[in-house]
């Protein structure tokens, strides 16, 4: 599959070999570039379309040597409908209110994500961030980005007690979700998947017709979800196709 960048060259850079955080007693090393200033958000369009996924004002994607387990996945706005679990999910949530913000770090968002982390990846290394790196990774960017806040109608506050957001780029042709958190003291209302149901919605309302989930990897327990969300394609060396776990 080739996919056309439409910007100056990029320069791409291998990272070296590290234990991979999805599957036991693998290595992992990935290529990235840096986003162009000028032009960012049509090239992360184009890389993300490639399988790119973006951090900051980086993209990259899994170049590994031994394993192919990594898979860009994506959901047809389209083709999906929602299953009698999703509806639930959906029904059990009608009383959050989604506010869309623009990309800038508050303390009440950083205060829900290391609450997040440490009950949900007590071992992984976002652990160590600190505020002044929240902000970077939410405000350290040039392309179509945003988050979406979910708040509790609780009467506490004025706009309800935050329980889970999501940051997410604008895409030319979807939403793509680069990271979410939320409450882990509410795993009866699977905040994560309504996050995605949502965003399934967001799509259609505006006529988009993909939701990028970022990588599918089968047999991890952290990225294994994704595949309850059918129908549902992965890029293949024949460009984006139907895939069944």
């Amino acid at each position: 599959m080739t996919e056309h960048v439409p910007t100056r060259q990029l320069q791409f850079f291998v990272t070296a070999e590290a234990p991979c955080p999805y599957l036991k007693g693998k290595q992992e090393r990935k290529v990235f570039t840096h986003l162009p200033f000028a032009d960012a958000a049509s090239v992360n369009d184009a890389l993300s379309h490639a399988g790119f996924r973006r951090s900051q004002n980086i993209a990259y994607r899994p170049a590994c040597e031994q394993c192919a387990a990594c898979v860009s996945v994506r959901i047809p706005v389209d083709r999906f409908v929602a299953n009698r679990t999703n509806r639930k999910i959906i029904n059990r949530n009608a009383d959050l209110d989604r506010f869309v913000v623009d990309p800038v770090a508050t303390d009440e968002q950083y205060d829900l994500l290391k609450t997040y982390l440490a009950a949900r990846h007590p071992d992984g290394g976002m652990n160590e961030m600190n505020g002044s790196d929240f902000m970077t990774m939410v405000e350290d960017s040039t392309v179509r980005t945003h988050i979406v806040e979910y708040r509790l109608r609780d009467g506490n506050e004025k706009r309800g007690t935050l329980v889970g957001f999501t940051l997410a780029d604008l895409l030319n042709d979807g939403l793509s979700l680069v990271y979410s958190a939320f409450d882990p003291e509410m795993p009866h209302r699977s905040l994560g998947r309504y996050a995605v149901l949502d965003h399934l919605h967001q799509a259609r309302t505006i006529n988009l017709p993909y939701v990028y989930l970022g990588y599918w990897v089968q047999g991890s327990p952290t990225m294994d979800y994704k595949s309850q969300y059918q129908p549902l394609e992965g890029l293949t060396l024949f460009g984006w196709q139907p895939i069944q776990p």
